[in-house]
């Protein structure tokens, strides 16, 4: 049974969300929490919190899951809307910049024993 838990409209760029959520995929979920906690990246914490979250789904949809064997099936990053800001420049102009937006998704299984 695949469960999912999603975090959306995160605010950082999804190729910085990427490096740390590439470091879980796969993994069991136990050991990926430890993965993150030890991870010195911004965006880490975030992601911890959608995993924890995606194994309380996985425990409220079935009573009997066993927690240690949950695994990181699916983890990606989509990128989100883009929100458009202005920066001042020189001789009264202004440039423009996006500041980018990421949805996060994690789906964890359960390996038959």
């Amino acid at each position: 049974m695949q469960v999912k838990a999603e975090a959306r409209y995160i605010r950082v760029s999804p190729q910085k969300a990427r490096l740390v959520v590439d470091l879980i995929r796969g993994q069991q979920a136990g050991k990926a929490l430890t993965t993150l906690r030890t991870t010195n990246k911004r965006i880490a914490p975030t992601v911890e919190k959608v995993l924890q979250s995606a194994i309380a789904n996985a425990t409220n949809r079935n009573e009997n899951v066993d927690v240690d064997q949950l695994f990181v099936t699916e983890a990606y990053v989509n990128e989100g809307p883009r929100m458009k800001r202005v920066r001042p420049a020189p001789m009264g102009r202004a440039y423009r910049y996006q500041r980018r937006l990421a949805h996060i998704v994690i789906k964890v299984t359960e390996k038959e024993a």
